[in-house]
């Protein structure tokens, strides 16, 4: 199953939802890959630490290889690193893809992620995590993706933010990947003893929205986790936000 999690806007906690439901699923057994499509790397630093100043090959590559003409080109898979986490792997973002995303655009090169992800083997699930910006590389994504997860955090800007992203993820549907379906909004950062949460939950599901019954609530560890270069299940197995981690996941494989 291939995932994108996807907001155009920032701040919501698209790197953390990806990582820490990846590494859940590389804990059930299941063979995982993270695709860090956003050129900020927060995933690929998240998941890698230190190790992201010494890789070899990363997406900036991949996608300057969809520009030129090459008698060997190299695998998509070349371009995957192993994690700490057992089963978890990452294919990592760059900053140099800030300046291949003109050339990809007018090329029409938007179909190449979803190419290389059909024609690899051996993951049971993918996860792509996007830039909070609609952009080459979050259309790329959606037309990738079999599903999508949208976080939401508690404020007003992300409930006026939503509207316009439904009906972006609307017009791929229709025009580029019409197998695409919206899984679910996570709620993140929820304070359960605030009412203004609470509010704007009960209207996303008020106007038919599908909301995941499971919500991340904010806490100081997740930095820490990030801090560590752990997600949550390593760094913190037994905290309260690991445990609904966990029972978001519950709610994806049903």
């Amino acid at each position: 199953m291939n995932r994108v999690i996807f907001n155009q806007k920032g701040g919501v906690g698209k790197s953390t939802i990806s990582c820490n439901l990846a590494a859940i699923s590389a804990s059930k057994g299941k063979k995982t890959l993270l695709i860090d499509l956003d050129t900020q790397g927060n995933s690929t630093h998240y998941l890698l630490g230190h190790r992201t100043e010494e890789l070899e090959s990363t997406l900036a590559d991949f996608y300057a290889g969809t520009l030129s003409i090459s008698l060997f080109p190299k695998d998509f898979s070349e371009f995957i690193y192993e994690t700490e986490v057992p089963n978890l792997y990452v294919m990592p973002s760059h900053p140099d893809m800030d300046n291949l995303h003109a050339k990809l655009e007018s090329r029409y090169k938007i179909y190449k992620l979803k190419e290389a992800i059909e024609a690899m083997d051996g993951f049971d699930n993918i996860f792509i995590d996007t830039p909070p910006a609609l952009n080459f590389y979050t259309r790329s994504a959606l037309i990738a993706a079999n599903n999508c997860i949208i976080p939401f955090d508690c404020d007003v800007f992300s409930k006026q933010a939503l509207y316009s992203l439904l009906d972006t993820i609307d017009e791929v549907n229709a025009d580029h990947n019409p197998d695409l379906l919206i899984e679910g909004i996570v709620v993140n950062h929820f304070q359960k003893r605030a009412k203004l949460p609470i509010q704007l939950v009960n209207e996303l599901l008020a106007d038919g929205l599908t909301v995941f019954k499971t919500k991340i609530s904010a806490s100081v560890k997740i930095r820490e986790s990030h801090s560590a270069s752990l997600p949550m299940i390593q760094f913190a197995p037994t905290h309260k936000v690991t445990e609904e981690f966990k029972s978001l996941y519950k709610e994806l494989v049903k």
